[in-house]
């Protein structure tokens, strides 16, 4: 896929699949194949792998590759799958070239997690990357300190499709899109439905999504009305999906993988406890209201199924 065409991908909703293990703790290639060709069904217009929903941090390089293989398999052409790389530069751009060998149509890039990461230098990390990448490159923006200068240094390189923005700081945001020419990389809202009206407003385009596991037809209601500038109607389906997203961040985030896998699992298909150090299960009282808030969904979620 060229940048142009993914660049379009980009204004959709990037979903993040989860990955599911078997009882042993391994990862399950067969149901993990299944929870992928499940979000693309659904029409989700950019799928990645391995993200942070896919619980990248606890894969080995050699997992990372088997759920990138499954989830190629699992979207079959549905949708541009989009393959999660990171950890050093020197395993980033081996990941990114095994990503174009398995037939992935861009990579995203995780931030650096060093304790010792420099702004101006995780910009040369993502450069660096994207020189190197066969494939168009997203740059997963999550840390504070990026300044104006370090923004635009990564909107303007030819190889770097979109920035995934996952910082509250929306005076930044806004200054990088005036400043940056329409051409060069998109901007994505990285911190999924409940942000997107915000980051909308302010110009980016498209938002990721870790609630395509569970509620699809919501993710995609959302992402019609703010397309159409409806947003009263984004702003009233945010609100079902609050108490979920909420429940997500608990344990500073700990949890945000864990609920979703939860969610599925309540609905009939048994994917794993999250991997340490994310919060492996609820405790019953938090999964007995989760239980009761997917029933709450029912109806409404019908009516969209039906609308989409």
């Amino acid at each position: 896929m060229n940048i142009r065409d993914f660049r379009k991908a980009l204004t959709g909703i990037s979903g993040v699949p989860i990955t599911a293990y078997g009882t042993d703790g391994e990862v399950n290639a067969h149901t993990t194949r299944t929870v992928y060709a499940r979000v693309a069904a659904a029409g989700i217009h950019n799928i990645v792998a391995a993200g942070n929903t896919g619980e990248f941090y606890t894969l080995t390089p050699s997992e990372i590759s088997t759920v990138i293989e499954a989830a190629i398999d699992g979207v079959d052409g549905k949708a541009p799958v989009t393959a999660a790389v990171g950890r050093s530069l020197r395993e980033a751009i081996g990941m990114a070239k095994a990503a174009k060998a398995m037939g992935a149509s861009a990579v995203m890039s995780h931030q650096p997690v060093d304790p010792f990461a420099a702004p101006a230098a995780q910009v040369d990390y993502f450069r660096g990357l994207a020189e190197e990448s066969p494939l168009p490159l997203v740059a997963y923006v999550r840390a504070e300190g990026f300044g104006l200068d370090d923004i635009m240094r990564l909107a303007s390189h030819p190889n770097i499709a979109g920035i995934k923005f996952a910082t509250t700081d929306i005076l930044l945001l806004s200054r990088s899109i005036a400043a940056s020419d329409p051409g060069n990389a998109l901007f994505v809202c990285g911190l999924a439905e409940s942000w997107a009206p915000a980051f909308t407003a302010a110009g980016a385009r498209g938002f990721t999504s870790g609630l395509v596991n569970v509620a699809p037809q919501f993710s995609l209601a959302i992402h019609a009305a703010l397309e159409s500038g409806d947003f009263a109607e984004a702003r009233r389906i945010i609100a079902l999906i609050e108490p979920f997203e909420r429940m997500r961040t608990k344990y500073r985030n700990g949890a945000n993988v864990t609920v979703v896998k939860e969610a599925v699992g309540i609905m009939g298909l048994a994917v794993g406890d999250v991997r340490l150090p994310g919060l492996p299960r609820l405790d019953p009282e938090d999964r007995g209201k989760l239980a009761d808030l997917l029933k709450s969904w029912a109806t409404e979620g019908r009516k969209l199924d039906t609308a989409v």
